[in-house]
């Protein structure tokens, strides 16, 4: 059985509500995990998010040179210092930023950049040393080390596809795409019980499986209530919100994952780009909000990224696949900063910014100062970057 066939037939048994990756094992009694106090949180903004309409560096006139139909001008732009100033549909992390929870990490990519949605995301997604193909993702390799046991929820995925990063040698992490609901799986295992077919008896260890684990998920959810704060209706929202609620009842996860996507802005990118960033902006000020009342932030750290940035100079309308971007870290009892220099504008690779900091140094500094992990042993030789935390 090949793993779309699998995907789709647990598709079927679950409604599309739950996907398992690589869930060949049954559930045991909720393990505890290496670092319970600490979780890292990642939202992926799919489609490569324009970097420099977003952290604008708007006292440089080459940027203005370079879009003259869709920067952003001096006047819109909001907290601005330094040189460099937040998109207007940002407000909610320009006042993190000020409160001191938000640090900007400039001109984030990898050497030979590769311009491929899915080529480039999975290199991110996997972390490898020269861009060779990986069959494992970075954080599911942590999770193979750090799990002292098999624990199906060390990593979660709220989503509706699985996410290669999580992906491990063991079932360490699961997919959810709604927590609330999950399809009852009795008939299905009933159907399966007496099967001697070996497919379908793989099949059938995977429902029980699925079954377990809702219960277990259902438990965390049950410990909460409902936030004090509003979250906007949008599919971002609800992700991050129902990540807040697994985090307040103790799942004991180390990671969580999600994406969002429609970052791809070839045309009319000053509507569509303003319309995602506002999106981005009020899922994650509620979900900071949320967390800091919990007096969760400072074990929280959210990481906030896109596979690539957009090109320098604007296609007429909108912006081409591009290289560096700024990595946005919330949470965490981060230090507030914007690391790193402004765009060079006058000095371009072909066009394209050149990266100043390799993204895996900013893993191997994540797992490092919230994990006590050293990154070199799943692979990840690059040193990790100083003055996040």
């Amino acid at each position: 059985m090949n793993r779309r066939d699998f995907l789709a037939l647990t598709g079927t048994f679950t409604g599309g509500k739950l996907l398992l990756p690589n869930f060949l094992y049954s559930f045991s009694k909720q393990n505890a995990i290496f670092n319970p106090n600490q979780c890292l949180v990642f939202i992926q903004l799919n489609g490569g998010n324009d970097g420099l309409n977003t952290f604008i560096p708007f006292e440089n006139e080459l940027y203005y040179k370079a879009r003259p139909t869709i920067a952003l001008s001096k006047s819109e732009i909001i907290s601005a210092n330094n040189g460099m100033a937040f998109h207007p549909s940002l407000t909610d992390f320009a006042r993190i930023q000020q409160n001191g929870d938000l640090t900007v990490i400039q001109n984030v990519g990898y050497p030979n950049p590769v311009r491929s949605h899915f080529r480039s995301q999975e290199i991110w997604q996997t972390a490898p040393e020269k861009q060779e193909y990986l069959t494992s993702g970075w954080l599911g390799r942590f999770l193979d080390i750090h799990c002292k046991e098999h624990t199906p929820t060390a990593g979660i995925n709220i989503d509706a596809y699985d996410s290669f990063a999580l992906l491990g040698k063991e079932p360490n992490s699961l997919t959810v795409r709604d927590p609330r609901s999950f399809s009852s799986l009795e008939s299905v295992e009933n159907k399966l019980a007496t099967s001697t077919n070996p497919q379908l008896d793989f099949v059938r260890k995977v429902a029980n499986s699925i079954s377990e684990g809702a219960a277990e998920i259902q438990k965390a959810i049950a410990k909460t209530k409902d936030s004090d704060f509003l979250y906007p209706k949008s599919e971002l929202s609800s992700k991050l919100k129902w990540i807040s609620k697994l985090i307040k009842g103790n799942l004991n996860s180390n990671v969580y994952y999600t994406s969002t996507n429609g970052f791809d802005t070839h045309e009319e990118q000053l509507v569509t780009q303003k319309n995602k960033l506002l999106e981005v902006n009020n899922a994650v000020g509620a979900f900071y909000d949320d967390l800091k009342k919990a007096n969760l932030l400072e074990n929280v750290t959210l990481v906030v990224f896109s596979e690539f940035g957009r090109r320098v100079k604007e296609n007429g309308g909108g912006t081409d696949h591009g290289t560096a971007a700024p990595m946005f870290v919330i949470g965490g009892n981060n230090k507030g900063k914007v690391i790193g220099n402004n765009p060079n504008l006058h000095d371009l690779d072909n066009g394209d910014l050149k990266h100043e900091f390799d993204f895996r140094s900013v893993y191997a500094a994540l797992l490092k100062s919230k994990m006590d992990f050293d990154a070199t042993k799943i692979g990840i030789i690059n040193r990790p970057l100083d003055g996040i935390f």
